[in-house]
């Protein structure tokens, strides 16, 4: 059993070294990884040749629909809107509301950060905020800092939904249900998350006095819808819902803040806010209506769907390309007809959408061996003989850590969705041969990926929004003493309350 979990084992450590010690770019990591995991399979798990490249195939094909097609059309409504100048009416907008640097990050790293992770993800939300934080006077660093904490909850459900919506795929666990319980984990993490995030602003716990209830309230705005958007739509909507609740509840109770100094930006007008946001609005709109919420919708936009059996071995998974009800293709509908109300032309989409692709090509090849070594791990028994050995080895207590595992892969891979990929069979399996809801453990996994501060690919995009490259040293110090906090309580409460619950 142990020299099997060894084997099985040398990919992930290959990731740890490539990736955290040689600094290797993904992309070419990824398809190392790739290559020695089909070759593991072929010559120590006794995978026949076809099949190790069939299940590969069967991965690649995963990585390109759904994941990078969501990946795509997320960034392409983002660059569409900014194209506009639609993004800066947003950001004007919401930086009129108060001069308070921590309502300020509130709003922003927390709030408006959450709304990007949610619509574009890929590092966007980290970007867009640390420059916002700057500009409102935060030092570059700190503004790194707070804007990669803030960045983790909501990647859980980013891009509208991919990374749980992948999980469920992966794993063959029903979406809705999963989402749910995913919203349920990350609860305590959400109302904690802003006063890290206010304590981070002035450097001291002091500083959530006098807004302690707004940062409160900031958390419980995002955390409880979140919950229900979860468990009535499933994994699209609940990053979008909680982001705004959130925003629109801090703004209403910064209002009954101390008067403040005007902000030196002019306010926009209804008009011009409805047609900036007009992208996300009808992300919003076609995501209630293409989900089980209106089945009559539903059930036509699913009825174009082709179904795909790629690996040659027993016991084969059916892909499934929904081309209609995918989250990508409503962004893409509701990204065009937006555009259009903002005035950007049919051939400047294009344009974009060309600029979009162009400059995801090395995310798509990190993703698609991802995916791909995932899946030959799987058909192998790789993934299995993981399990077995850390159930043997953990026993009960395994549910306690299986957080940390999730972790593990966003460190890896600097993707949440890759995390899933990575590690949600080997949850599954360990939940299935202790005995406990394979639901709690395997959104464990998920809980412990949005623990995204910590990893190098993150912290250099933020580095590198800020013009700071070289700092990330610097940012990784103290991302690392918050994000072991965030893992700590991640894994106590999960594991308590999973106990109390009679999930493990």
């Amino acid at each position: 059993m142990w020299i099997r979990f060894a084997i099985a084992l040398l990919p992930i450590v290959w990731l740890i070294i490539s990736l955290g010690v040689m600094r290797m770019p993904a992309a070419r990591a990824c398809v190392i990884g790739l290559i020695l995991t089909m070759m593991l399979a072929v010559f120590s798990f006794k995978l026949p040749v076809l099949d190790t490249a069939s299940g590969a195939l069967e991965g690649i094909i995963m990585g390109i629909w759904p994941i990078m097609f969501v990946i795509v059309m997320a960034l392409f409504a983002y660059n569409v809107t900014t194209e506009s100048g639609g993004m800066e009416i947003i950001q004007n907008m919401l930086a009129t509301i108060s001069t308070d640097k921590r309502i300020i990050v509130l709003i922003i790293a927390w709030g408006f950060g959450g709304f990007l992770e949610s619509i574009a993800g890929f590092g966007t939300a980290v970007a867009i905020a640390a420059g916002i934080l700057i500009a409102f006077g935060l030092d570059p660093i700190r503004a790194s800092v707070i804007s990669l904490i803030a960045n983790t909850t909501a990647t859980a459900f980013g891009a509208i939904g991919l990374p749980v919506l992948t999980l469920a795929e992966v794993t063959g666990l029903h979406q809705e249900k999963l989402s749910f319980i995913v919203t349920l984990q990350l609860s305590i993490l959400v109302i904690l998350v802003p006063f890290i995030l206010v304590i981070l602003t002035e450097g001291s716990i002091k500083a959530i006095k006098g807004v302690g209830f707004i940062t409160l309230m900031s958390g419980l705005g995002m955390a409880i819808p979140q919950v229900i958007a979860a468990k009535f739509v499933g994994a699209e909507l609940p990053a979008i819902v909680g982001s705004l609740c959130s925003i629109a509840i801090t703004v209403l109770l910064t209002r009954w803040h101390d008067d403040e100094e005007e902000p030196d930006v002019l306010r926009p007008n209804a008009k011009e806010m409805l047609k900036a946001c007009s992208p996300f609005i009808l992300v919003f709109i076609f995501v209630i209506f293409a989900s089980s919420l209106v089945p009559t919708v539903n059930d036509v936009l699913n009825k174009v769907t082709t179904n795909l059996v790629v690996y040659t071995g027993k016991n084969p998974n059916t892909l499934s390309i929904s081309w209609l009800s995918s989250p990508g293709t409503l962004i893409f509908v509701a990204t065009l007809i937006g555009g259009t109300i903002q005035g950007i032309s049919l051939k400047k989409m294009i344009q974009i959408l060309g600029q979009s692709i162009k400059s995801v090509w090395k995310t798509t090849i990190t993703v698609c061996a991802i995916v791909g070594l995932a899946k030959v791990m799987v058909y192998a028994g790789m993934t299995n003989a993981l399990a077995v050995a850390l159930v043997s080895l953990l026993g009960p207590v395994y549910p306690l850590f299986a957080p940390l595992i999730g972790a593990l892969g966003t460190f890896l891979t600097g993707s949440a969705t890759s995390a899933n990929v990575l590690f949600g069979n080997l949850q599954y399996t360990a939940a299935t041969d202790l005995g406990v809801s394979k639901y709690w453990v395997v959104a464990s996994n998920m809980t412990g990926a949005t623990a995204g501060m910590l990893s190098p690919q993150n912290i250099a995009v933020a580095t590198g929004s800020i013009n700071r490259e070289g700092d990330e040293g610097e940012i990784l110090k103290e991302t690392v003493k918050w994000g072991g906090l965030y893992l700590i309580v991640c894994c106590v409460f999960l594991y308590i309350v999973g106990l109390v619950a009679g999930m493990i």
